[in-house]
């Protein structure tokens, strides 16, 4: 079969398992003598364990290489005869299911008609023979002519119809081949095919990958003595290039040290974590066993301890409390001596100097305390919680309970007078809730003069008693409650009064119980130098209290106390001032003529009482602009004109105003119309009835006092059952949430509640929306409009004929008595007549009537004149100017009001008042 076989060179030359050719084999030097960085010559030195630990890990690389390129030799091989024996089997099948091959068969010389397509089918299909055989075995067709009529061996089961693949071995070579039996239409064999590769070419296919599988068992030993020796170095470096009996030796004395030495002994890394301790100093420092590792500030260690520990000082001699021990500490950094930097510590107990360290920790306890005292008592301005904290503070570290009493007045924030017996108890901490002591609220009497706190109090310094069992004043004080303090384990006091400015304002006791240990006279400079410091702290908390309290209440004293009687609109409102100080926020309700209602809402920029008092100068300058009746754009420019000049009058005193906001709105129920102007200030929010929430386009213009722009008015229809919210700026904004979150939570808030009342929609939006701390006054007003009833508005246009005021008195008349309203029929004829009469005298077209009936009944005459009318006196002679006199006689209210096109004479009636009676003094008339 010569071309088959052969065709691939074996490879050669790999190296023995084993044999390192780079490694020298002389040893290496003494490590105590071999200069740091030796290289590699120094990590082969098997007389240290770094040169140990490399030839073990080279050999251990070596066999594990060999044993993996065997097995994937074996594994070549065997993938290869497995390949060769399918391509032989895909060949002889493929040959003899072609079409012809029973016929050629069964020719008369099968030898011929087979002998060139075996040639062709050998060649194409890429096995190394292919031969045709009868049932029996005997070859017809070879592509090696020369086997033709020989017999082949082993297919009797091809011949018994099965076919099957096989490695054969045997003439004329070994080979994996595949034997399909030849089968006619009726299924009986009538031939064989043979297909196969030779083992030879098999093996050069696994030869092939020989230079491969060699080249990465190369690679993969480099990287295996590269790994090692890197580890080996790193070993070295660690172990400093001992041997194992000095390794050994070394250990001895490490556990020496550990387990034998009678002296403490620490490593910290310079991380602050503990890296070694021996079991004295877990002894002395009451360690857990798993401190290893862990941060010496996280052992439960005394703090000045642990923070010499983990700050890597050198100290000397240092001493130290450890539970009941004294220790003498010294640190010295491990650099250059050991490893990575790091501290060693070592700890002897010299409890014999216990006494004195003992004074020492407790000045420097007292001193912490003080320190925490001037921190922590004063940290807000108000009295009880000032108190609060004096009690907080001393607790457990100098008393096992604190009672803090003061004076009534006191927490009122007033001047305390008067007599000290009594006081209210209002503070109380202790290490535990079921104290026997008098609780927060109660009062305090100091009847008994031999009592300590009476002691203390005439001497205004702090009076110790020791031992509670032999204290007769205080037993006499209350007898039943000191028998209980007695039982309970309370057995010494200290009590010193609270005095600021040479005045008393409370008293501060000091109680212990659970701690066996008496107070003693040193324990009193430091009792009085807290309560100094607390009182200080409550009397400026007091201080700030009054005024707090005179601002509020000149701010509520200034906002209206009971909303007006009116039916446009159901109100409800809310107003908090500041936590920190009263601010200028304020808000007003104002009946106007013609059953309308103003809404005001503004805040003045700024605190305390001058922001206040501006608040109430310009709530009371919109009461009165607001009874000229103008229109809100109007009423404003009248406003920024006052801040204007309030500005220029206090700008020598530093405290101009610098600023206000303001809203007006005024609704008409009549027609549902509501114009509103802002100055500077957020436009309102509208909750519409079917539950959505609108924000309307309102013009801003600049705040009051800049006097840069003029107002504008929008003019907004409102439906039936709309809510109106007119807020200030505290209620949405403040320092964790700005203006746009807070309007989206607002709007949130409202959104999809039109059932709510204003009083509900003042809860949920309170509810939902006021900051933890209030720096800023919050004004709230909800307005949920109506409109009046079409049946209770009446009007007539008036031609400008004399003849015409019977024909609309007649009217008039007539719908009062459909109003039931018979009783002020008379009165309000004539007032409609005078009116209607001095309109078409002395006004312009057009003439127009309106009567409202409301809660009042409201007569309304207009005309296009703008001129005033007003009254005068009216001489004796004079046959006019008694018009007017009658109607301010038979009206509860009257008076004009200008429109864009003229003006408006409009008076008010009570029903439920019957008619007025006029005066018998005749004043003046009406001017035009």
């Amino acid at each position: 079969m010569s071309g088959r076989l052969g065709r691939t060179r074996r490879a050669s030359g790999r190296p023995a398992p084993g044999r390192v050719p780079s490694a020298p084999d002389r040893p290496r030097p003494p490590a105590a003598r071999r200069p740091a960085g030796g290289g590699v010559r120094s990590l082969l030195g098997v007389r240290t364990v770094a040169g140990q630990v490399l030839l073990l890990q080279i050999v251990v690389a070596v066999l594990l290489i060999m044993a993996a390129v065997a097995g994937l030799a074996v594994q070549a091989r065997y993938d290869g005869e497995h390949e060769a024996q399918n391509r032989s089997l895909a060949a002889a099948e493929s040959f003899a299911d072609a079409p012809g091959t029973v016929a050629a068969l069964r020719s008369p010389d099968p030898t011929a008609a087979l002998q060139s397509s075996v040639r062709k089918a050998r060649d194409g299909s890429g096995v190394d023979f292919i031969a045709v055989m009868t049932p029996d075995g005997t070859r017809v067709a070879d592509n090696e002519p020369s086997l033709v009529g020989r017999r082949a061996e082993g297919v009797e089961r091809a011949a018994a119809g099965t076919a099957f693949t096989e490695i054969f071995e045997g003439a004329p070579n070994d080979a994996a081949r595949a034997v399909v039996p030849v089968t006619d239409a009726g299924g009986s064999v009538v031939g064989l095919v043979s297909a196969g590769v030779s083992i030879e070419n098999v093996g050069d296919a696994v030869n092939r990958h020989l230079p491969v599988l060699l080249a990465s068992a190369g690679a993969a030993l480099a990287l295996a003595v590269g790994s090692s020796a890197l580890v080996s170095r790193r070993l070295r470096r660690q172990t400093h290039g001992l041997g194992p009996t000095e390794m050994t030796r070394m250990y001895e004395h490490h556990d020496a040290v550990l387990h034998a030495a009678r002296e403490g002994v620490l490593i910290i890394g310079d991380d602050g974590r503990l890296t070694l301790v021996n079991d004295e100093a877990r002894r002395l420092l009451e360690l857990p066993p798993d401190a290893e590792g862990r941060p010496v500030t996280d052992l439960g260690l005394d703090v000045g301890t642990a923070e010499l520990l983990a700050s890597g000082r050198a100290v000397t001699d240092e001493v130290h409390l450890a539970g009941d021990r004294l220790l003498a500490v010294n640190t010295r950094p491990t650099a250059p001596y050991g490893g990575a930097s790091g501290t060693v510590a070592t700890l002897r107990d010299t409890t014999e100097l216990r006494a004195v360290s003992g004074m020492a920790e407790v000045a420097r306890e007292r001193l912490r305390l003080l320190y925490e005292a001037g921190v922590r008592i004063g940290t807000s301005l108000d009295v009880v919680r000032t108190a609060e904290e004096l009690s907080e503070v001393t607790v457990p570290g100098f008393a096992d309970f604190v009672t803090v009493e003061l004076l009534d007045p006191v927490l009122r924030g007033e001047e305390p007078s008067g007599t000290h017996t009594e006081m209210r108890r209002t503070a109380v901490s202790g290490i535990r809730d079921d104290h026997p002591l008098q609780p927060v609220g109660d009062l305090i009497r100091f009847a008994v003069a031999t009592t300590p706190m009476a002691a203390a109090l005439a001497s205004g310094h702090a009076v110790l008693e020791p031992d509670l069992d032999v204290a007769h004043g205080w037993r006499a004080q209350d007898p039943s409650g000191a028998r209980e303090a007695l039982a309970y384990g309370i057995h010494s006091l200290v009590t010193v009064p609270l005095q600021a400015r040479g005045v008393v304002l409370g008293m501060a006791n000091f109680w212990r119980s659970e701690r066996p240990e008496r107070f003693e006279e040193e324990d009193l400079a430091f009792a009085e130098e807290v309560a100094a410091r607390a009182a200080v702290a409550i009397d400026n908390a007091r201080r700030f209290t009054r005024e707090h309290t005179m601002a509020v209440t000149l701010q509520r004293s200034l906002l209206p106390r009971v909303l007006p009687e009116q039916g446009a609109l159901d109100i409800a409102y809310r107003y908090l001032p500041a936590q920190a100080g009263v601010g200028g926020d304020w808000f007003d309700v104002i009946p106007l003529p013609g059953a309308r209602v103003a809404l005001v809402v503004g805040d003045v920029v700024g605190h305390g009482l001058h922001a206040a008092a501006t608040m109430g100068r310009l709530r009371t300058a919109v009461h009165n602009f607001s009874a000229l009746d103008l229109p809100p754009d109007e009423l404003l420019g009248h406003l920024d004109e006052l801040v204007s000049r309030i500005d220029q009058e206090e700008a020598g005193d530093g405290e101009g105003i610098t600023g206000a906001t303001c809203l007006y709105a005024i609704y008409d129920p009549a027609s549902g119309r509501c114009s509103v102007a802002t100055a500077g200030h957020f436009a309102p929010v509208l909750l519409l009835p079917d539950g959505t929430v609108d924000c309307p386009d309102v013009p801003v213009s600049p705040p009051l006092g800049l006097g840069s722009l003029p107002f504008e008015t929008a003019e907004l229809q409102l439906a039936e059952g709309t809510q109106l919210v007119l807020y200030t700026d505290g209620l949405i904004e403040y320092r964790e949430r700005d203006v746009d979150t807070g309007l989206r939570v607002l709007r949130e808030t409202l959104s999809g509640h039109p059932e709510r009342t204003p009083e509900e929609t003042c809860q949920a939006v309170f509810g939902a929306m006021l900051p933890p701390h209030r720096s800023d006054d919050i004004a709230l007003l909800v307005a949920r409009t109506s409109l009046m009833d079409r049946g209770r508005v009446a009007d007539w246009d008036v031609p400008p004929d004399p003849s015409a005021v019977a024909r609309v008195r007649a009217a008039c008349g007539r719908q009062l008595e459909q109003w039931g309203l018979e009783d002020i029929g008379f009165s309000t004829e004539l007032m409609l007549s005078e009116l209607i009469t001095n309109a078409i005298r002395y006004g312009s077209e057009p003439i127009h009537v309106r009567m409202l009936y409301e809660r009042c009944l409201i007569c309304e005459v207009s005309d296009g004149s703008s001129t005033s009318p007003h009254l005068r006196r009216a001489a004796t002679t004079d046959e006019g100017g008694r018009g007017l006199f009658l109607v301010s006689q038979f009206a509860e209210r009257w008076g004009t009001r200008y429109t864009p096109t003229g003006k408006v004479m409009w008076t008010e009636q009570s029903p439920a008042a019957g008619p007025r009676q006029p005066a018998e003094l005749m004043l003046d008339d009406v001017s035009w």
